[in-house]
């Protein structure tokens, strides 16, 4: 079953992927990365190996971390029920089938296309900055992401509320879905939204860009926008894990501008070497 998602999910994305290159990105700067990509790897490979680590580090992790999590995380699922009450069923209320199948489908397909294709449109941009700006972006939200879920114990509302509260969830219409998402989650590992923080990562980088990507940038936020309520809507997250993963997103928008080009690995190496016990010269 796992298998079958996964390759409707590489379907979609083998899809939608090539028509929004064609649409939002455009010949001239095809034709320019042809002819400057090995340069644009080089100069992006220190940032490429670190999200690379961070998420096979994640990968691991997220084998152990219920257990430690277990042992020294705070349980708040019930505050967060105390503080937000009944927010989420605000949006159980507007269910229709072609709602849920819209929120189902952004959930799973939007998510991984908003995801993906800013890799792609700013990998185009001769200056790299911006490209390796969103990478560490998103090393710092899983990095981050995984402490969070570590130190705090949640369970989402489709696993706190009652079925008749939260009526038709994602993997009751969906249940092939299951078989993705236990893939990276577990049942505890609901705040922040690491969903929205991606998202909201990226529209706010599509808002940076919007001048270089102006039709991108609205079908950014739409999308963003969505993945944030389809977390909601489907019984994932609380509102407070939505919330806190647009302050997560923010966090690691600054913390990229401001680490990306601090250091150049020429100055760390040698930052290295000169703190290295080298053995001295004889005379």
């Amino acid at each position: 079953m796992l298998a079958e998602v996964l390759t409707q999910l590489a379907l979609v994305i083998t899809i939608l992927v090539p028509v929004s290159v064609v649409v939002f990105i455009g010949r001239e700067r095809l034709a320019r990365t042809r002819s400057e990509w090995r340069n644009r790897l080089r100069i992006a490979g220190p940032v490429i190996a670190v999200l690379i680590t961070v998420l096979l580090i994640n990968r691991v992790a997220r084998q152990t971390a219920p257990e430690l999590s277990q042992q020294i995380g705070v349980h708040l699922t019930g505050t967060f029920w105390e503080i937000e009450g009944e927010f989420v069923l605000i949006f159980q209320s507007i269910q229709t089938p072609e709602i849920t199948a819209y929120f189902s489908a952004i959930y799973v397909y939007g998510y991984t296309f908003l995801l993906i294709f800013p890799v792609i449109a700013y990998f185009t941009l001769s200056d790299t900055r911006i490209f390796r700006r969103l990478l560490t972006a998103y090393a710092l939200n899983y990095a981050i992401g995984l402490v969070l879920y570590i130190l705090v114990i949640a369970y989402g509302p489709r696993n706190w509320l009652s079925a008749e509260l939260t009526g038709r969830m994602l993997y009751e219409t969906h249940p092939q879905y299951q078989w993705l998402t236990r893939e990276v989650n577990a049942s505890t590992n609901v705040f922040p939204s690491l969903h929205t923080s991606l998202s909201a990562t990226v529209a706010a980088f599509a808002w940076e860009t919007r001048s270089e990507f102006p039709k991108w940038f609205p079908v950014a936020i739409v999308l963003a926008v969505s993945v944030a309520i389809s977390t909601m809507y489907l019984g994932i997250h609380w509102g407070l894990d939505v919330t806190a993963g647009v302050i997560l997103a923010a966090t690691c928008v600054v913390l990229s501008d401001r680490l990306v080009d601090r250091w150049s690995v020429a100055e760390l190496s040698e930052q290295v070497a000169n703190r290295l016990p080298w053995p001295q010269k004889q005379e």
